[in-house]
């Protein structure tokens, strides 16, 4: 009789090798695609230093960045705090491009080498590709390239016009980096190889929509009677993206410091799609590396202690304060983008009556796997909150929504366990994921081309919660700057359009010559 030897671990102690690296992705990448069917760009794996991980830190996790001063101030900052201990270091970076970048540190052991390679070459690697966020914006072929050719331009622009004028440009379009994005789809998704490409004839030829616009501003006695409609139809206003507004409009930017703010928002708009789905994200690559990482163990590729080590990092890595540990400070993306998606998997197989009342089209489907990557594909963390958080997972982390009113002296408990209840907490707690709730929305809503040129922007103020004046005023003078003319923000209730209050900045003369 033939006896069947269990497989040997595929490491027993700490220390790797690159063979080891080839390996584990080897052993990983059948459960990944064949059993879970998950959908993966190709990977490319990369070893990388504490230092490396600093540098990569300071350019916002980009492998190659143009160069900027805030970029060596924050690298300066984290490796202050990490020598002293203040902070640790992330153990992978994963990269949303094709082929999909993977950057493990080197001082990871064996156990969390297997661990990282699980959660970011096969959870977010599939999250990225999938996501139909990150299908819309962004273009995971082409941005090394565009990074690449963006470095390039910019460092020719430091060698022709000098490294202070780069340097006033690039530090406004930083500022306004967050209102550079297009928050609603308008166009086909974006092409960053043409984009590059196109740079030679956006140099040889003036931007027409700005050559029209200017030219045909009437002056004289005229200059009044142009309706106020079609001026800001010309202008494509009103525009969330300031930006892209400056871009075209800008009527004192030159063409390279057009294509400087058209660098920087299109990066930003790359990274947009991140700030949407960080729960999400973090949770699919959460689950499938306790998914996978299990599935090691029960078949003998890892090690009891291996396991355990596993395990330990894990528990850490979603740890959830509760509102009465004297930790809570809101909610850990990783615990809670992993506790709603193993809630799901004990709904599809093992459902009570409370769940097929509540998700009745998943409840006892068995098909936990089929049911997860469609959420992956199909929704953001607002939706997805909104859409299945559960009571049972309300009652295990004892939620319940406090109602904080402006000029009350008390608190009220407003929302708790029961059929109401669940409503309302699950609905509270998917608005703080609004984008529009994380970003306040400013946009440019008409420009006085008859007169002084005045830039009129329109901040839609929700809940009573105005901009930080000083904030304001450091971020309009960087939007004065660009644009060259004043520039007055108005502070507008969303609900009764009522002005609540207005900040003004005039151009520094200093700063456009």
């Amino acid at each position: 009789m033939t006896v069947a030897l269990a497989p040997a671990p595929l490491f027993t102690g700490s220390d790797w090798d690159f063979s080891l690296i080839n390996r584990i992705h080897d052993t990983i990448e059948p459960i990944a695609l064949k059993e879970m069917k998950l959908d993966i760009y190709p990977n490319q794996i990369e070893i990388i230093s504490a230092e490396q991980m600093l540098d990569a830190y300071s350019s916002i996790g980009m492998p190659l960045f143009y160069k900027h001063w805030s970029f060596g101030k924050q690298f300066v900052t984290n490796e202050m705090m990490y020598r002293k201990g203040l902070r640790g270091l992330a153990y992978e970076l994963v990269i949303n491009s094709d082929p999909c970048i993977n950057y493990l540190m080197q001082e990871n052991s064996a156990t969390m080498q297997t661990l990282v390679i699980a959660h970011a070459a096969f959870g977010h690697n599939h999250f990225f590709k999938n996501n139909y966020v990150f299908k819309q914006w962004t273009d995971a072929e082409g941005i090394l390239d565009y990074l690449e050719f963006a470095k390039r331009y910019i460092a020719q622009c430091e060698e022709r016009y000098g490294q202070l004028p780069v340097e006033r440009v690039l530090d406004a379009a930083h500022a306004l980096m967050n209102q550079g994005v297009h928050r609603y789809p308008r166009v086909r998704p974006r092409d960053l190889k043409a984009e590059a490409a196109r740079e030679a004839e956006r140099q040889a030829y003036r931007d027409r929509i700005y050559d029209d616009l200017w030219r045909t501003v009437p002056t004289g006695a005229k200059a009044d009677t142009i309706p106020s409609d079609a001026r800001r139809a010309a202008l494509g206003l009103p525009q969330e993206n300031i930006l892209y507004f400056l871009e075209k409009s800008g009527p004192r930017l030159e063409s390279w410091q057009r294509e400087i703010l058209r660098i920087v928002r299109l990066i930003a708009q790359y990274f947009y799609p991140q700030r949407q789905t960080k729960a999400m994200n973090e949770g699919c690559a959460t689950y499938t590396h306790y998914r996978i990482m299990t599935t090691l163990h029960e078949r003998g590729w890892i090690t009891d202690g291996s396991f355990m080590e596993f395990l330990s990092s894990h528990t850490n890595v979603v740890y959830q304060p509760t509102y009465d540990s004297g930790q809570f400070g809101g909610f850990n993306p990783y615990a809670l983008g992993f506790g709603i998606m193993s809630d799901i998997e004990r709904i599809c197989r093992e459902p009570t009556e409370e769940d097929r009342e509540w998700f009745p089209e998943i409840a006892g489907s068995g098909a936990a796997m089929e049911v997860l990557k469609d959420i992956w594909a199909n929704y953001r963390d607002e939706s997805f909150v909104s859409q299945f958080l559960s009571p049972h997972l309300i009652r295990q982390w004892r939620l319940f929504k406090i109602l904080d009113k402006q000029g009350e002296s008390e608190l009220r408990v407003d929302a708790i366990h029961d059929e109401r209840g669940y409503r309302r907490i699950r609905r509270s707690l998917a608005r703080e994921y609004e984008i529009g709730r994380q970003e306040p929305d400013i946009q440019v809503v008409d420009v006085d081309l008859a007169g002084d040129r005045k830039l009129i922007v329109e901040h839609a103020v929700l809940d009573g919660v105005q901009l930080d004046a000083g904030d304001a005023a450091m971020v309009l003078q960087n939007l004065a700057n660009l644009w060259g003319y004043e520039v007055l923000l108005k502070e507008v209730d969303s609900e009764s359009r009522k002005e609540l209050k207005s900040h003004s900045a005039q151009p520094n003369m200093a700063w456009l010559r």
